[in-house]
Parts: C-alpha cells; sequence; structure tokens
C-alpha cells in the first residue's frame, strides 16, 4: 500500500484539551462509563453508585435477565426512517426513556440534579426528581423545561410527605412516582464498609482515598454542602442533623391505605415504583395508580430479588392495558430498551448508568449516555427491521424470546 493511499483510510482526529471530553470520547457504552467514574471518584462514592445489597445477587441478575434474551431479527423492512417516539403517561418523549430518581447525586458532581434535568430537557427524555435529592424541588424547576416528575417516600411523618407533594405540584412537577419498596433501608455492605451511612461515618481510609482525588474534592468544595434540600434545617444542627432525621424516617407501617390518601390528593399521573408480582400491579389498578415501575431497586434493597424483567410479561398478562408498566434495574443499553418494550414496558428508567456519566463529566456526561441509548435503540431497531416504537410492541413476541 502506498503512503498516499494511507491517508485516505487513516483518519487523524484534532486534538481536544477538555480532558471530561477526551475521556467521553473513548466511552462507547455504559461499561466504559463506568470505568472512567470508578478511577474519577473516590472508592467510597463510587460504590454508593455501583454497589448493591449484601452479596450483590439482585444487582448481578438484572444485568442477566437481559442478556438471556435473543433477538430474531427480519431483513429487508424498509427501516431508514425509524420513528423512536413515545408518549409516557401521557406525554410525548424523544425514546422510551426516563431518568430514574437518585439520591446524593451531586456526591458524583457537584452540579447533581440541575445537570441531570437540564440534559432530561435538551434530549426530551422525562427526569425524577429524588425525595432524598440535594437539590431543592423549586431550584430543580426553575433550572430546565424538562418533563418533571417527583419521587415521593411516604415518611413517619406524615405532615412531611403532604407537604412534599403539595410543593411538586406548586413547582410544575407531572407525575409523582410513590417508592414503596423502602419500608426500611437495604444492607448495602459496601457503603457499611466505607461508612457512607446515613448520616456519613467516614473511616481514615475513605478520607485517605477522597485526599488522592483532588479534583472531586476541590469541586466538591466550592458547591453547597451536600444534603437532603428538600428538608429544611430548621433547628437540625445543619447537614449532618438533616440527614439523621431523614434517615429516621423510613416507615414500615405504611399500608395500601396511605397510597390511597396520597391518590386522593394528587391529581396528575401517579406512579407506585418498587412492585415486583402481578398481584401488587392489580392492587395498584385498585388503588388508582396510571403506571407502576417493575423494580427491585437496582438490586439495593432486598438481595435476591427477582429481577423486575423476568416478572414483565406476567405482569402485563394481568393488568392488560390498565396500566403503563415501566422496567428499571439492570438497564445498560438501548438493546435493553428495545427488549423490554418488546416484551410488553411501556418505557425504562436508567438511574447508575447516567450517574456513572455524570461521574466523569457532568452534564456533558450525562448527554453522551442519552446520546449513547439514542444511537444503540435506533440501531437495534433498523437491524431488528422495526420502524417504529408502536411496531416494537406489536411485533414483540416474534422479535424477542429467551435463550
Amino acid at each position: 500500500m502506498r503512503v498516499a493511499d494511507m491517508r485516505d483510510i487513516v483518519r487523524l482526529e484534532r486534538p481536544e484539551l477538555d480532558l471530561d471530553r477526551r475521556v467521553l470520547r473513548r466511552c462507547h457504552n455504559v461499561e466504559d462509563l463506568r470505568r472512567a467514574a470508578r478511577r474519577r471518584l473516590p472508592r467510597g462514592a463510587f460504590d454508593y453508585i455501583d454497589g448493591g445489597a449484601e452479596d450483590e445477587r439482585s444487582a448481578a441478575d438484572n444485568v442477566a435477565a437481559f442478556a438471556e434474551q435473543r433477538l430474531h431479527p427480519a431483513t429487508l423492512r424498509g427501516v431508514d426512517d425509524v420513528d423512536m417516539t413515545t408518549t409516557i403517561l401521557g406525554q410525548r418523549a424523544a425514546l422510551p426513556l426516563a431518568l430514574a430518581p437518585t439520591g446524593f447525586t451531586r456526591m458524583a458532581h457537584t452540579d447533581g440534579e440541575l445537570a441531570v434535568a437540564r440534559s432530561a430537557a435538551d434530549g426530551d427524555v422525562p427526569y425524577t426528581l429524588s425525595t432524598m435529592g440535594t437539590v431543592s424541588l423549586e431550584d430543580v424547576a426553575a433550572s430546565a423545561d424538562a418533563d418533571l416528575w417527583f419521587q415521593l417516600y411516604i415518611w413517619r411523618d406524615r405532615g412531611l410527605s403532604r407537604e412534599l407533594v403539595d410543593r411538586a405540584a406548586a413547582g410544575g412537577y407531572r407525575v409523582l412516582m410513590i417508592t414503596v419498596d423502602t419500608p426500611v433501608p437495604g444492607r448495602r455492605e459496601r457503603d457499611l464498609a466505607n461508612g457512607f451511612t446515613i448520616p456519613p461515618a467516614l473511616r481514615p481510609g475513605s478520607l485517605l482515598d477522597m485526599a488522592a482525588h483532588p479534583r472531586w474534592w476541590t469541586r466538591l468544595l466550592r458547591g453547597r454542602p451536600i444534603t437532603f434540600a428538600n428538608v429544611s434545617a430548621g433547628d437540625r444542627q445543619g447537614p449532618a442533623g438533616v440527614m439523621a432525621f431523614v434517615a429516621a424516617q423510613f416507615d414500615p407501617r405504611v399500608t395500601w391505605d396511605d397510597i390511597a390518601e396520597v391518590r386522593a390528593a394528587w391529581r396528575g399521573p401517579l406512579v407506585l415504583k418498587g412492585i415486583v408480582t402481578p398481584d401488587d400491579a392489580d392492587r395498584a389498578v385498585d388503588v388508582g395508580a396510571d403506571g407502576v415501575v417493575l423494580s427491585n431497586h437496582g438490586g439495593r434493597q432486598l438481595d435476591r430479588t427477582v429481577a423486575p424483567l423476568r416478572v414483565l410479561p406476567a405482569v402485563r398478562d394481568r393488568v392488560g392495558d390498565r396500566l403503563e408498566l415501566l422496567v428499571d434495574s439492570g438497564v445498560r443499553r438501548g438493546a435493553d430498551v428495545a427488549i423490554a418494550v418488546a416484551m410488553g414496558a411501556s418505557v425504562c428508567l436508567i438511574g447508575r448508568a447516567y450517574l456513572y456519566g455524570l461521574a466523569v463529566a457532568g452534564r456533558a456526561g450525562v448527554d453522551h449516555v442519552l446520546g449513547l441509548f439514542t444511537s444503540q435503540l435506533r440501531t437495534t431497531m433498523q437491524l431488528c427491521g422495526v420502524a417504529s416504537i408502536a411496531e416494537l410492541r406489536e411485533r414483540g413476541p416474534q422479535l424477542v424470546r429467551p435463550a
């Protein structure tokens, strides 16, 4: 081969001076971002995002459940124009994907929820702010014109829970998502080892590890203190006092009657997150929910819980079209979204995936994650011979089958 021929096939990229964007160029999937986030974050912060409960078998099985499915593509179907848009609880979205609620988000990057909400707005997908958010309901609503949802825990202080519901309504949040799988916090043993508890009890080793990540801690020190921003400090002696107060608010006495009370108070779409059985999905219909998130909390609550994807067909058979079924836990690629939709899901939620991107490059990292899911989903649909989300649902049983 002549040197002149080599010039035609060798492409020299313009050097990228920005370190974050240089790293993003090398991240072609969520696992690449995970590895990059591991290098960027102190061990305790990374383990908080990445870890699961106890032996982490549920977390691993969530991913395995998607890997066990096989695609049976049809060919020669004219898929140059693929429509990935869909309707999620009554509102259009660019693709069947939503950003799940995550706690302590500013621990990944100081821009935290503000960066995620702005990315969701530009990507035309919903974003769910957590009760355990590190930016307030009002500040997130003011920062981005996104399809905003709010995630609620029903706490011991029912008045405080009702106050959060009222604030969400006043702030223009469209959907209320009640997490129902956390009567008590799960045992996340990586967090216990690192002292990343609520409130934190950091070990000397964790502090030394933080010191070894100067970009992370200097950025953290320049921002506001990390605390649960939707709970007023009041007389609770600063961030540590707020965290201790919140830790005591999880309530194992919550029942379906509490859900019914919230349903009566909330006028918009209501979703229950943490359902994994057809019976509970049926009960959600009875209590007036508009949708459920089939979820085991990403494997962070009860270990050895069934993977949500495995129960999706049975739940869909039980509830039919009476509920929108959202699925999270283990979603790592656009192909996973296609598989879930083909098996009966309305939409997938991602949490860890966008936190890895946030940790690597802030807002640009979340944008990168949404770009990956968009391009991966489009390619999967084209290679399966599917031109729209509606067609993906209709032809799902022929397209996706267990290995």
